[in-house]
Order: C-alpha cells, then structure tokens, then sequence
C-alpha cells in the first residue's frame, strides 16, 4: 500500500535537545528530521511532535518546531505515544502514519507496535530515525518491518505523497527538496 496524501499525518517522536547528542550521528539525523518536517509541510501533511519527559530531556529541538506554522506538541512519560493516551482526537483520522525519530528501539518502536496495534498503517523513515548505537536501530528497524510496519526513506514519503509529476506542487517539492545535496 501507498503513501496517500489525504490519508496519511507525520509523527516526529521525542527530538528533543538533550537527547540529541547522545544519538548516534544525531546532527546528520536532526538535519535529515528537519528536511522530512520542511517537506511535510509544504505538502500539507499533517504533523505531530511527541516529548518524552521534557522536564529531563528537555523540548523538542527548535529548529524543527519553527518548520512548522503551529506546532501540535504532547508531552508523555510512556515510551509509546498510544500507551501515554496523548494522541488528539482527530488524529484518529488518519489510517497512516509516517513515523521519525528517537530512539529507533524504544519510543519509536513501542509506538509503533501500539499503532499496528490500533489497526494504523504505519510508515517508518528509515534513513530519519535514530538511536544511541547503529545496532539498536537497525534492530528496532528489523522488529517493526517483521511485525508489519513499511520501512521506507524520505523521498519515498515525498514522492507518494506527490503521487504524480507535471504538478505545481511537484514542480515547487521537487526544486526545494529533490535537487541537488540532501542531508
């Protein structure tokens, strides 16, 4: 199944400033997180960021949360946003989730069962989600694909929420975003 453009909402878990240093090559995946969240939004997708106890790990990093005209942020203490029973309301209407961020094996993966869980379609970005070690990514990585999550990349996330060439928008994603040097 596809990517659909009305169907579909981005969640970017717990990028938070304290942790990002302690995340393996952190910066690269900040930049990678900020490129996903800047095409989103000039798509129009919907997006979501998730904090795990901000007190101690502090907010999420300002860089993204500025990407976006208003950001939607929910605060949790569980490691998975469905279990921390924070999610709004209306994002129960999207059937499919596009889920990046920290870390791979722990929040993003905990959430993502639970929304497998809830009957959601759920997309994880490989190439912007991160953990402390490469071994603990790609082991969460594996266990979401094997119980049933679609690993995909970034520009798999910006093509088939395009679905199509020859559009303005396509022209305009496709200058901003598809050309030249990616993070």
């Amino acid at each position: 199944m596809l990517m659909e453009f009305d169907k579909a909402a981005l969640m970017v878990i717990d990028v938070q400033e304290k942790l990002i240093p302690a995340i393996d090559h952190g910066e690269r995946l900040s930049a990678r997180i900020q490129w996903l969240i800047s095409a989103c939004q000039a798509l129009g997708t919907p997006i979501l960021f998730t904090e795990q106890y901000p007190r101690g790990l502090g907010h999420t990093q300002g860089a993204l949360t500025v990407l976006v005209d208003q950001p939607e942020v929910v605060e949790k203490m569980h490691f998975s946003v469905v279990a921390a029973d924070c999610l709004p309301a209306h994002w129960q209407h999207y059937p499919q989730v596009i889920v990046c961020g920290m870390e791979t094996h722990v929040c993003v993966l905990q959430t993502v069962m639970d929304l497998l869980k809830a009957g959601k379609e759920v997309f994880v970005v490989a190439d912007a989600v991160g953990s402390r070690t490469e071994e603990n990514r790609q082991l969460g990585l594996a266990r979401m694909r094997d119980a049933g999550a679609r690993i995909v990349s970034r520009e798999m996330v910006v093509f088939e929420l395009l679905h199509r060439a020859g559009t303005e928008q396509f022209r305009t994603i496709s200058k901003q975003f598809l050309v030249g040097e990616q993070p």
